[in-house]
């Protein structure tokens, strides 16, 4: 199944030397990890509150004992392990053919599957911090410890991820961007593309080949040259480096 995709997608990443990768949820999906809008995902999850509005800034700082209920039972998985999405990607910056992820996911499983280029668009759940001094803490505490995490100084920690209400970073962007601008090859993966400003990045790649790969059709018309509708786990793992 797929061999005609896989086939044409073998032949450019053969022919390409600066390949960047922008992913989103569906990339994780094959750990385990829910994403956001299929059937099985987060936004249906039945709660005290629609997810949108636990994850936003104010909910953060209105409710926090309730966000962090929420935070560790359906963001923090701790468990997952990268799958052969993750570890293909890593593979190729290893040969020197990928030149960058950049991920809209906050898991860290790119860079637990050996990827050093990673720019991590909305933060990672692995980054957490007190509001009041800045000291930083492991999701490992945040998972553990019980009702809301607090520092030694009193003040509540808060994970480096990017909620409603909040701006990326700019840093991030810039380097994002440039990586995406300098591509050859730009494979997009695991995104529904509905999500702004991420999704609006791609609009910057200016190389030789665009391909998608996504289970659904996707909320934004990208005109790529190769389009496979299909786990990207399944596609990727079968790809020779």
């Amino acid at each position: 199944m797929y061999e005609k995709e896989i086939t044409a997608l073998q032949k450019i990443i053969d022919e390409s030397e600066k390949i960047v990768f922008f992913g989103g949820a569906g990339v994780s999906t094959e750990s385990g990890i829910p994403d956001f809008r299929s059937e099985d995902g987060l936004y249906h999850t039945k709660y005290s509150y629609p997810p949108e509005r636990i994850l936003s800034h104010s909910f953060f700082i209105q409710n926090p004992e309730v966000f962090y209920t929420f935070y560790r039972e359906k963001i923090l998985y701790l468990d997952a392990k990268p799958n052969p999405a993750h570890k293909k990607l890593a593979e190729l910056e290893k040969l020197g053919k990928l030149k960058a992820v950049v991920t809209q996911n906050i898991d860290g499983l790119h860079q637990k599957a050996g990827s050093k280029t990673v720019y991590e668009l909305h933060g990672s759940i692995h980054r957490n911090y007190c509001v009041e001094c800045g000291k930083a803490y492991s999701a490992e505490f945040v998972k553990e410890v019980k009702g809301i995490p607090h520092c030694t100084c009193g003040g509540i920690i808060k994970p480096d991820v990017v909620l409603y209400e909040e701006s990326l970073d700019g840093r991030t962007i810039q380097s994002a961007v440039s990586a995406i601008a300098k591509a050859d090859t730009l494979i997009i993966g695991g995104t529904s593309l509905v999500v702004y400003p991420a999704a609006g990045f791609i609009d910057y790649f200016r190389g030789k080949h665009l391909v998608l790969i996504n289970k659904a059709e996707t909320g934004k018309t990208v005109g790529a040259d190769l389009i496979i509708h299909a786990p990207i786990g399944e596609i990727l793992g079968k790809i020779q480096s």
